[in-house]
């Protein structure tokens, strides 16, 4: 995990570590590891490295970059996310493929305490953790087509979209806990506007996966702010601003961008 801007996000980061630590996992090099990378020049980021300090963040590696993007060193450190507020590098990284990428919205400024005893992450589906495909059929020939096709294709798994490496290697470290269950230090939530009979491709494309996830939400197009309420995640992840607008006011969350080339932004997709 890289983040860039470590006063967005230090939170979930601590949470990350003393709940696996509190799982027994004491030796969390081979699991888990944050990296901050900052455009500050090395001698303006002393404060970055004195804040971890402070917050007694279980970071040990940094790279500034003196005013360069950060996004070209994603690779050196093998990054398999990248939280930032810089619109820029969040796109590079996402055209480059290296890892996923997203651009946290502001904290909510009453947001809710954050729950102890579990890191809670909550997924949207199309264009997050699946790919895009589903969401063109939807653009181009309508609601019906899409719920057709979504039912006629639900033993098919759907492609993975740029989020789905990060949801299969969350669900291994899950296996890897020794507490399981509605116990488990990770909880993992899908919040997506989909219901019948399109829901059932995204539980096939899960299983296919080998991922398992704890909570499921298929609104219908019901909005996701009282759900993402109820499940208070650390942190929720969406590609569509309709949504994120509104969940930002309630829970921390990050925008995954499209790709430069994608023909879904600025169009209305089923989210």
């Amino acid at each position: 995990m890289s983040i860039n801007g470590v006063s967005a996000i230090h939170y979930f980061v601590r949470a990350a570590f003393c709940i696996l630590i509190r799982a027994g996992l004491r030796d969390l090099s081979p699991l888990v590891e944050a990296v901050v990378m900052s455009r500050n020049s090395p001698d303006t980021g002393i404060r970055v490295l004195k804040t971890i300090r402070r917050d007694q963040l279980a970071i040990t590696r940094s790279a500034f970059s003196g005013g360069e993007s950060v996004a070209d060193y994603m690779d050196t450190f093998d990054v398999d996310l990248f939280l930032t507020t810089n619109v820029d590098d969040a796109q590079k990284v996402i055209d480059s493929r290296q890892c996923t990428a997203a651009i946290l919205k502001a904290p909510p400024a009453n947001a809710p305490k954050i729950p102890k005893g579990q890191v809670r992450i909550a997924f949207d589906g199309d264009a997050v953790l699946c790919s895009d495909a589903s969401e063109l059929v939807y653009k181009t020939q309508g609601l019906d087509a899409f719920q057709a096709q979504e039912d006629a294709l639900q033993h098919t798994p759907m492609e993975e979209g740029p989020y789905a490496s990060l949801l299969i290697k969350l669900a291994k470290l899950q296996e890897r806990l020794p507490i399981g269950g509605k116990d488990s230090p990770i909880r993992i939530a899908i919040v997506i506007a989909r219901n019948s009979p399109s829901e059932m491709r995204v539980i096939n494309t899960l299983r296919a996966w080998g991922v398992y996830v704890d909570e499921a939400f298929f609104l219908g197009g019901v909005g996701k702010p009282k759900v993402l309420t109820a499940f208070n995640p650390h942190i929720f992840f969406d590609d569509q601003d309709v949504h994120l607008e509104a969940a930002a006011n309630l829970v921390p969350s990050g925008k995954v961008p499209y790709l430069t080339k994608s023909v879904l932004p600025g169009v209305q997709t089923i989210g």
